[in-house]
């Protein structure tokens, strides 16, 4: 069987080196211009505006109709619900005249540049009435929900379901909408507060952010607060044997606090590569996600260090490619099981990249990052492994500069999973593939350590392509000042 694979693999790959020759010859990607910097230096107005909505995404045919659960095994139909997996949106405007902001969070593995895209189209309207200037959708990475990529149905068939892929982009849609309908003038505060003792991390280094951190918008009419949380976690606490449809611990979460705080809560991952989880806090796998829902929330409304953010909402959002030196992603890709173009491009070993983006915000005094990826954490805070303890004894010095050092910020916040879904971003000194069949089985270093996330990365080149491409938005910010 090893065999077979290992033939199949390099007739894949020889299949998309050619192809990609051929696309760069017939059609080599457009340049993309560099973004710029939508910046206030003072605030405009007194108060932030805000408003919420939330919503079920749930078909009413579950486990009638084959839907496939998304981020552990293919072909693994859901056989009943535990809890409701929901999109929520926040709308933010810094009350400048240059339009709101919004930020969708939705209870999926990710999605694709395609749907994001499309979501955005089906708010065209609402963009042109209300002047909106930004729209992100960002995902939970839940992995005990519908798959909304592809990669989880019965292989060579996607696992993508037309229909609920309709009820996703029904639900976006109105909750922008509502969202929108639903503001309020008011206060926004930043906090954090160090989590308790529930992540864990599978992968060396040993480095990853243990603070929730918690935008909390204040009315001033005094009703229910709006409260906008990051932390670093897969969300992935039902784990792998599951077949429950869930939100995971980010609807116990969300539950307690409206439940204990009176505010309404909406979730974003942060750097979660490498792999960054919670721990297993009971036998019983629902139990698990219950009490690491419920950790979060008492974390979330302990947080007392708050400081008030100025009403100022600066935007920068840069498309680039990244080149896809994963053959066998490229090849799902062709086949159509995951909705993603693309682009011929003379970088990496395929001539192919994907057209993705990151977004650059500035709100107040707090700079925040929206990648596509599962960053590796020592990507964003540094602390690479030494070349002692790396895969193939290579030095530090060939990984990127972290992106806290390129922002200068080490309180720089960092979204994963938004607005597209690229993937794991590995550190170039330890990134190590399998020598007879790359990216299709795991590989195995000389200390005797398991790569697996690499086969679920783009390639080697991403981690120096998300640096230089934040570093270009830097030096914009920077020439602004």
């Amino acid at each position: 069987m090893s065999k077979a694979l290992e033939i199949t693999g390099k007739a894949l790959k020889r299949r998309m080196i050619r192809k990609g020759k051929k696309l760069l010859k017939a059609n080599p990607a457009p340049e993309i211009p560099k973004a710029q910097f939508d910046k206030l230096t003072k605030p405009a107005a007194e108060f932030f505006t805000a408003g919420f909505a939330r919503a079920d995404i749930m078909p009413d045919d579950i486990p009638k109709k084959r839907y496939y659960i998304a981020g552990y095994s293919a072909y693994n139909p859901a056989k009943g619900i535990l809890d409701a997996m929901t999109t929520s949106a926040i709308y933010l405007d810094d009350n400048s005249g240059r339009g709101g902001v919004v930020f969708v969070s939705v209870d999926s593995v990710g999605l694709s540049s395609y749907d994001v895209n499309l979501a955005r189209e089906n708010l065209t309207e609402f963009t042109r009435n209300t002047g909106c200037r930004s729209i992100n959708i960002c995902s939970t990475h839940n992995h005990a929900g519908i798959d909304t990529i592809g990669m989880w149905g019965p292989i060579p068939i996607t696992g993508r379901n037309k229909k609920y892929m309709e009820i996703v982009h029904k639900a976006i849609k109105d909750v922008v909408l509502r969202a929108y309908e639903n503001r309020r003038d008011g206060s926004l505060f930043y906090g954090k507060k160090e989590s308790e003792d529930i992540q864990r991390d599978s992968r060396l280094p040993h480095v990853y952010n243990k603070d929730l951190t918690r935008l909390r918008f204040v009315p001033n009419d005094g009703s229910r607060e709006i409260w906008m949380l990051n932390y670093a976690s897969h969300t992935e606490s039902m784990l792998g044997h599951n077949n429950l449809v869930s939100g995971d611990f980010a609807t116990y979460m969300r539950n307690d606090i409206e439940k204990n705080a009176n505010a309404d809560a909406i979730y974003f991952v942060g750097a979660i590569g490498g792999l960054i989880r919670l721990k297993e806090l009971d036998p019983d796998n629902v139990k698990s996600t219950i009490l690491g829902g419920e950790s979060l929330a008492r974390t979330a409304c302990a947080i007392e260090d708050e400081r008030k953010l100025d009403p100022v909402i600066n935007i920068l959002r840069q498309e680039y490619y990244s080149p896809a030196d994963n053959y066998l992603l490229a090849t799902i890709c062709d086949l159509g099981l995951v909705k993603n173009t693309r682009q011929a491009t003379s970088i990496g070993t395929l001539n192919m990249s994907i057209k993705t983006e990151m977004t650059y915000f500035e709100i107040g005094d707090l700079k925040m990052l929206l990648l596509p990826s599962e960053l590796f954490p020592e990507l964003a805070y540094g602390g690479y492994l030494s070349a002692e303890e790396s895969a193939e004894g290579k030095s530090p010095d060939i990984n990127p500069k972290p992106l806290i050092e390129i922002a200068d910020d080490k309180d720089l916040l960092i979204f994963g999973v938004s607005n597209d879904f690229t993937g794991y971003v590995v550190p170039p000194n330890d990134f190590l593939l399998n020598p007879d069949m790359p990216y299709i089985e795991k590989g195995k270093d000389r200390l005797d350590r398991t790569h697996y996330e690499e086969t679920n990365s783009l390639g080697p080149a991403t981690a120096h392509t998300i640096a230089d491409t934040f570093a270009g938005i830097m030096e914009t910010v920077k020439a602004a000042e």
